[in-house]
C-alpha cells in the first residue's frame, strides 16, 4: 500500500490517523494486555460516527482487514489487527444524562467511570462492570455485569437503543422498534454485525453505597465460599457480592505483613443506606472468622467501581478463562482451594461473579446472551507485570481451567474467553442462539467484514 493511499484516508475523515511512520504509532498501538503485541498499518482516531462509516468504506475498499477499538480493554487483543487498520473510538467520549427520562447517552469510546462520572451528578447509574478503565462498548456488546446486576439485571438489559454502522457503510439505529432483530444480535452478540457509535442507557437511583473488600486468610477458604454461597441465596438483591481468591497486593494500603499472601476474599456493594448494607453484610460476616481486613464503608458509587484501577494498570501480562456456574459444589470449593495453592502472577486471582436476581428474570431468548439461569460467572485471571512470566501465566490459568471444569457448566461469558478458544464454546456459550445469530450475521455482515472478534462463522451452524 503506498503512502499517498495511505494519506488519502487522513484527508478524508476529521480524525487523526496514525502510520507506522508517526511518533505516536507506538503509543495509538499500545494494548491493555502487555501479552499481546500487534502492528496495525493504521489506526484511525475517529471523532464521530461520521469518521467511522468513512473508514469502513475505505478499508472494505483497500482490502484491509480491521479491527474496532471502544475503551481498548479487551484482553485477547481483539481490538487491533496486523497489518490492517484500527478503527479507534477512543476519542469519542461525549456523555449525555437525561434526568427527566432517567437514561445516558454514551458514545462508543467511553470507559465506565466516563458514564459513572456524568450520571453520579444526578443520583444515577448504569449497571457496568467492576472496574472503571473498562470500556463500555466491549463491555455492552458481550453482556455486562457487575455490583447493580442483581438489582437491575446485566447491562444489555438496560441497552434501549444503539447507533451502529454495518459493514456496508449504513449508519442505523437498532431498538426494539427499529432493526429489532440486529438488536437483539447486539446484546451479547459481540462485535460481530457493525460498529456501534453510540448507545442509549436506561439508568437507576444509585448514590452513596455501602461497599468494598474484606479479605480472609487462604487457610478460611472452604468456609467462606460455604458460607457465602449460602449468604448470596438469601441476600436482597440491593447487594451485589462475589467471591475470589487472590493475593493480598503488596502495595498500600493493603497491611504490609500480608504482602504477597494467598486470601479469599468478599468484595461487596450494597445500594441504599450504610447502616441496612452493614446489617446485610452482618448476615455473613456473623457467621466467619475474623478477616484479616474488613474495609466496608459508606462511599460514592464511583468510588468502588474505581477502587482496583490503581491495581490493574494498562500494559500488564493478562491470560484468562472463565465460565458459567449454577451451583458451587463443596467438591468445587476443594478444587479451587488446591488450584489456587500455587498461584502464578502477583495480581492474579479467580472471581465468582453473581448473574442471578434480576438477570434471571429475562428469558434466555430475549437477547443474544443465553445464559439466563447461572448464579455465577466465573473467570481465572493470571495477571503480572513481567513479561517473563508470560507463558508460567497462561500454563497456570488453563492448568487451573481444565480442573474446575467439570464442576462449572458448558461455555461462559465472551468477555472472558481468550483468543485461542475453540468453535464448539462459542456453540455452547450461545447455546440454542446460536444458530439465530449465525442467521443474523449473514444478514449483516454477509462477507465476515467484522471478524477480529469472538467471531460467529458464516458457515457455522450447531
Amino acid at each position: 500500500m503506498t503512502v499517498d493511499i495511505i494519506s488519502d484516508l487522513g484527508q478524508r475523515v476529521r480524525g487523526r490517523v496514525i502510520d507506522r511512520d508517526d511518533p505516536t504509532y507506538a503509543e495509538a498501538r499500545a494494548l491493555y494486555n502487555g501479552m499481546i503485541d500487534k502492528r496495525p498499518l493504521l489506526v484511525a482516531q475517529c471523532l464521530d460516527a461520521a469518521d467511522v462509516v468513512t473508514c469502513v468504506g475505505y478499508a472494505r475498499e483497500a482490502g484491509l482487514e480491521v479491527a474496532i477499538r471502544g475503551g481498548g480493554h479487551n484482553g485477547p487483543g481483539l481490538g487491533s489487527v496486523n497489518d490492517g487498520l484500527v478503527i479507534d473510538l477512543s476519542r469519542m467520549r461525549g456523555v449525555r444524562v437525561d434526568v427527566e427520562h432517567g437514561t445516558v447517552r454514551v458514545a462508543a469510546g467511553c470507559t465506565t467511570g466516563d458514564v459513572d462520572h456524568a450520571t453520579h451528578a444526578y443520583g444515577l447509574a448504569v449497571p457496568f462492570g467492576i472496574v472503571s478503565t473498562t470500556g463500555v462498548a466491549g463491555l455492552t456488546l458481550g453482556g455486562g455485569m457487575g455490583y447493580l446486576s442483581r438489582q437491575h439485571g446485566l447491562t444489555i438489559d438496560n441497552l434501549l437503543e444503539a447507533d451502529v454502522v454495518l459493514a456496508d457503510g449504513r449508519l442505523v439505529t437498532a431498538s426494539p422498534t427499529s432493526h429489532a432483530d440486529l438488536f437483539w444480535g447486539l446484546r451479547g452478540g459481540g462485535g460481530n454485525f457493525g460498529v456501534v457509535t453510540s448507545f442509549l442507557f436506561q439508568a437507576h437511583p444509585v448514590g452513596q453505597v455501602f461497599a468494598g473488600p474484606v479479605f480472609w486468610g487462604h487457610e478460611h477458604t472452604a468456609q467462606v465460599m460455604r458460607t457465602y454461597r449460602e449468604f448470596l441465596a438469601e441476600a436482597p438483591e440491593e447487594l451485589g457480592s462475589f467471591v475470589g481468591i487472590k493475593k493480598v497486593p503488596a502495595t498500600e494500603p493493603f497491611p504490609a505483613e500480608h504482602h504477597g499472601e494467598l486470601a479469599c476474599a468478599v468484595i461487596s456493594s450494597f445500594n441504599g443506606p450504610a447502616d441496612r448494607g452493614a446489617e446485610v453484610m452482618a448476615r455473613l460476616l456473623d457467621r466467619l472468622p475474623e478477616p484479616m481486613f474488613n474495609w466496608m464503608d459508606e462511599m460514592p458509587f464511583p468510588a468502588m467501581q474505581g477502587l482496583f484501577d490503581p491495581l490493574l494498570r494498562p500494559g500488564l501480562q493478562w491470560y484468562w478463562r472463565g465460565e458459567y456456574v449454577h451451583e458451587l459444589t463443596d467438591a468445587a470449593i476443594e478444587e479451587h482451594i488446591a488450584q489456587s495453592s500455587d498461584m502464578v502472577g502477583a495480581l492474579s486471582m479467580m472471581h465468582l461473579y453473581p448473574i442471578n436476581g434480576a438477570v434471571h428474570r429475562v428469558g434466555p431468548t430475549e437477547t443474544a446472551w443465553n445464559e439466563r439461569s447461572a448464579t455465577w460467572t466465573m473467570v481465572i485471571v493470571a495477571v503480572d507485570e513481567d513479561p517473563a512470566l508470560a507463558d508460567e501465566l497462561s500454563a497456570w490459568a488453563k492448568r487451573y481451567w481444565s480442573a474446575i471444569h467439570q464442576h462449572t457448566n458448558n461455555g461462559g461469558y465472551v468477555n472472558f474467553m481468550m483468543g485461542d478458544g475453540d468453535a464448539a464454546r462459542l456453540v455452547a456459550t450461545y447455546g440454542e442462539n446460536y444458530d439465530r445469530l449465525v442467521a443474523l450475521k449473514r444478514k449483516y455482515d454477509p462477507t465476515n467484514f467484522f471478524h477480529i472478534n469472538q467471531n460467529i462463522p458464516l458457515g457455522s451452524t450447531s
